[in-house]
């Protein structure tokens, strides 16, 4: 492959990958609402949604990574993409990272909000239903469960 074909193929694909994590962030805004408004069941139905987007975006960078491996192997991504010196590649990659800081963001944000459910009904199970054996105290001084 020569520069311009490299350069082409590695755009392609990098568009494409861009278009599919925007359909990733989405879809995670969209478990955002689930989560925030207990809807269990469009939580479960978004999970499927967010695998096939997630193998999407898998297909996408082993194809990336068969066009760049031959040239990475030295050198990191960034630094041959400065090497092929093309602008509107080095636009792509920088609109790469910056929705993948979003995704990370937003995955995080899920997950503490999906503990913190968790956490809750936990503690309302241990108050609807608490520990019925007998209380010993161990070598600490701390009551035994």
């Amino acid at each position: 492959m020569n520069k311009d074909e490299i350069i082409y193929s590695l755009n392609k694909i990098i568009g494409e990958e861009i278009t599919a994590l925007d359909e990733l962030l989405k879809l995670m805004e969209e478990q955002h609402l689930y989560v925030v408004k207990n809807d269990v069941f469009n939580m479960e139905s978004i999970v499927e949604k967010i695998k096939l987007c997630n193998k999407t975006v898998a297909s996408l960078e082993l194809k990336r990574r068969a066009i760049t491996k031959d040239f990475t192997q030295e050198k990191t991504l960034p630094q041959f993409l400065e090497e092929l010196d093309n602008e509107e590649l080095s636009s792509n990659f920088k609109k790469i990272k910056a929705i993948l800081e979003e995704l990370r963001l937003q995955k995080d944000t899920n997950e503490m909000l999906l503990k913190q459910g968790i956490g809750f009904v936990n503690n309302m199970l241990i108050l609807l239903n608490p520990d019925r054996q007998a209380k010993t105290y161990n070598g600490y001084g701390k009551i035994g469960r």
